[in-house]
């Protein structure tokens, strides 16, 4: 099993959580050296964890629902002796989609040890052309890709550190 290798896998529907899972990778890989993968879970809805030490999972949610391949994985898998995160794209607040969503992945899959929870703005597709784009993002938690980096720093990494990966 990789010491310090990293599994990053998303599901996504317009993009937005694919933005965070690179972003999320480019600062584990980029600021601190560590070994990372990135797994798109439509293309590739198995992954094999076994030579990871780390698992990062991230999903949309989408009409009160997480993406279907993000939820199977969290709930199917056996993420025993793992160091699991969870990141969501909603446009929920943070406390409501752990509430909904990460609290009964947590129920159904008991395997499932988090270290790390982060919810960041979603998008909505379905307002009107002639509004602004960032107007579609939930504003008190949109992430700019300026900022990213930052707050993944705060989030992701910090709670991976304080497990001595």
């Amino acid at each position: 099993m990789g010491e310090n290798k990293t599994m990053i896998a998303y599901d996504t529907r317009g993009g937005t959580t694919e933005e965070y899972a690179k972003a999320i990778n480019s600062v584990l890989t980029d600021e601190f050296k560590m070994q990372t993968d990135l797994v798109n879970l439509k293309k590739a809805c198995n992954p094999d964890l076994t030579q990871y030490q780390n698992v990062i999972v991230g999903a949309g949610i989408k009409i009160f629902r997480m993406h279907r391949e993000g939820a199977k994985f969290l709930e199917k898998k056996n993420f025993e002796g793992k160091n699991v995160g969870i990141f969501l794209s909603s446009l929920v607040s943070r406390d409501e989609a752990i509430k909904k969503y990460v609290d009964v992945i947590l129920r159904k899959n008991t395997t499932l040890k988090l270290i790390a929870v982060e919810v960041f703005g979603g998008k909505n597709e379905n307002i009107r052309k002639n509004q602004p784009r960032y107007d579609r993002y939930r504003k008190s938690q949109r992430v700019d890709p300026q900022n990213r980096g930052a707050l993944t720093k705060l989030t992701i990494h910090h709670n991976f550190q304080s497990t001595k990966i």
